[in-house]
């Protein structure tokens, strides 16, 4: 990855429906090359796809939760089971493995407490678990889901 594909990759984080004229014209490259530098970055995967940013109060998901996992249970047969039940979870829009003391950590949007209530209790329903603790941001102070490509090789 050069240069080029760093402006191509940064542009398109901020504007994934960059025309590809414009596109090529602010890396200096004519259309056809550039179209060729998209289209093989997808093809290695660097680019997974395009998506919109929805605004989370235009659609009524204006509460983040960061829920934070401790179990006792650490079988591959319990994470299958509670990898299932979070993937039914539309609030929950992230899910990581965690290392240290929390096991797994959830990103939950919804639009108050009652409906995290809920989801709460779809989490705890079929599962077994040995602490669930929740945080509700007060202030989003920064958010991007753009990557820094000062380290892509």
């Amino acid at each position: 990855m050069d240069s080029i594909d760093r402006k191509i990759l940064a542009l398109l984080q901020e504007n994934a429906e960059l025309p590809v004229a414009e596109l090529a014209e602010q890396v200096g490259l004519s259309q056809t090359p550039c179209w060729r530098r998209v289209q093989r970055l997808k093809e290695r995967g660097v680019i997974r796809r395009s998506v919109m940013l929805v605004d989370p109060q235009q659609v009524n998901v204006g509460v983040t939760v960061f829920v934070s996992i401790r179990t006792s249970t650490h079988s591959e047969a319990w994470f299958q089971q509670f990898k299932a039940a979070v993937e039914l979870i539309p609030e929950v829009v992230e899910f990581y493995r965690m290392s240290g003391e929390v096991d797994y950590l959830l990103r939950v949007v919804v639009p108050d407490i009652a409906a995290y209530d809920k989801v709460y209790k779809r989490l705890i329903a079929g599962t077994q678990l040995f602490d669930v603790s929740s945080s509700f941001a007060m202030e989003e102070i920064k958010f991007t889901t753009a990557l820094p490509l000062a380290y892509a090789e």
